[in-house]
């Protein structure tokens, strides 16, 4: 019998039995609610990300890595293969859990007050209340650092102006994390989606994650009280913490989309037949189907490494988990399109998963830090010198 692509090394050993418990209930609810209808929230570019977000609020997987607050307080290797069941299914599903949990809940609950973790978190953990987090901007990608979004003060209030794009979850948010410059620096902001001048569109036409909700935001002369602002993030070290938070989920999810894409792969190739055998029975395609199984291992093993040094240390520095987000989103899209060489004509068919996660990955690829960033960061802290700009 063949064995699993993970299966190779016995890497399940690695794992506890709590880890491989809730890797099971994460794959059992993936297999259950997400698989059997994602080929046509993908074809019809339409997501039930609320009934989804209470679904998984059930289950403790929105801001698992959390404590308090209705939170797990899970592991982070517990939450990364949360990741990693969750983008087996689709990249989409698994930006829901990380933009609700890594970004738009952590920013909250590692800057926020007192009263701004009890009036969101507790219903964002449930998935009553969903958030996004607005960072990028139409001009301002790879350097947030010159964002154009200003808040000012006026009296003991803050006016917002500006605009967010490229935001995972805007269109159905009921508070959004804004980042904006102010005389004092970047600082950040819990905004109510409802406030007055404030507005989100949902971004039409794309060609990845189509199983997800993205949206343009505008702040138009958005008026907050004081309470409104995030009391502890000072500078752009605040969104770039929850970036870093974020991508570690990223670098076990990547991994999900490999697995399932070389999975379908070798189920497919041991049934499908030419020249009188099954195309699994040619030196070419076990070539190919070694090399990729050969990443993916190397590949969890650098997650699992990264998320003992978070649950050992408490903290991941920033290059390390660039490491693991250069690597592991590099070698996922490397899969991706391998496999749908073996599925020939039939790799780009809905019917099969592999188009739809290459294409997902390509949005992996760029999204929270490009491979070119990532790079630079990793440069930089080989050599003690800056690249950028």
């Amino acid at each position: 019998m063949p064995v699993a692509p993970l299966d190779l090394l016995d890497l399940d050993s690695l794992l506890t039995d709590e880890e491989r418990d809730v890797r099971a209930l994460c794959r059992r609810v993936a297999d259950d609610r997400v698989r059997p209808y994602v080929a046509d929230w993908y074809e019809n570019g339409a997501t039930p990300v609320r009934d989804l977000a209470l679904e998984f609020g059930k289950l403790g997987l929105l801001g698992m890595h959390l404590t308090g607050y209705g939170c797990a307080g899970a592991t982070a290797v517990s939450y990364g293969l949360a990741c990693m069941e969750l983008e087996a299914a689709d990249s989409g599903v698994r930006s829901l859990v990380s933009v609700q949990g890594s970004l738009a809940m952590y920013a909250i609950w590692r800057f926020g007050s007192a009263e701004q973790k009890q009036r969101w978190l507790p219903g964002m953990a449930a998935g009553e209340l969903l958030g996004c987090f607005g960072l990028t901007e139409p001009d301002h990608g790879s350097d947030p650092a010159t964002m154009s979004t200003r808040a000012r003060r006026d009296g003991t209030d803050w006016v917002l102006t500006g605009g967010k794009m490229w935001i995972t979850n805007a269109p159905l948010a009921d508070v959004a994390v804004i980042w904006a410059r102010a005389d004092e620096g970047v600082i950040g902001f819990a905004v109510p989606t409802d406030t007055p001048g404030f507005s989100a569109r949902e971004i039409k036409h794309k060609m990845s994650l189509r199983a997800s909700s993205t949206g343009e935001i505008t702040l138009d002369e958005v008026r907050l009280p004081e309470s409104a602002r995030l009391p502890s993030a000072a500078g752009l070290k605040a969104p770039l913490s929850c970036l870093t938070e974020a991508r570690f989920g990223i670098v076990w999810g990547a991994l999900g989309a490999a697995r399932d894409c070389l999975a379908t792969a070798i189920d497919y190739a041991r049934s499908r037949e030419q020249f009188g055998r099954p195309i699994a029975g040619f030196q070419l395609t076990q070539a190919k189907l070694a090399d990729m199984a050969l990443e993916l291992q190397k590949g969890f093993l650098l997650a699992l490494h990264l998320g003992r040094l978070r649950d050992s240390a408490g903290t991941l520095r920033p290059e390390q988990v660039s490491v693991g987000k250069l690597n592991n989103v590099r070698e996922a899209i490397k899969i991706a399109r391998q496999c749908r060489t073996i599925l020939g004509g039939n790799g780009i068919s809905g019917e099969y998963p592999i188009m739809r996660h290459a294409a997902n990955l390509e949005s992996v690829l760029t999204y929270e830090g490009t491979s070119e960033i990532h790079q630079l960061v990793i440069g930089q802290k080989l050599t003690d010198l800056s690249a950028f700009g």
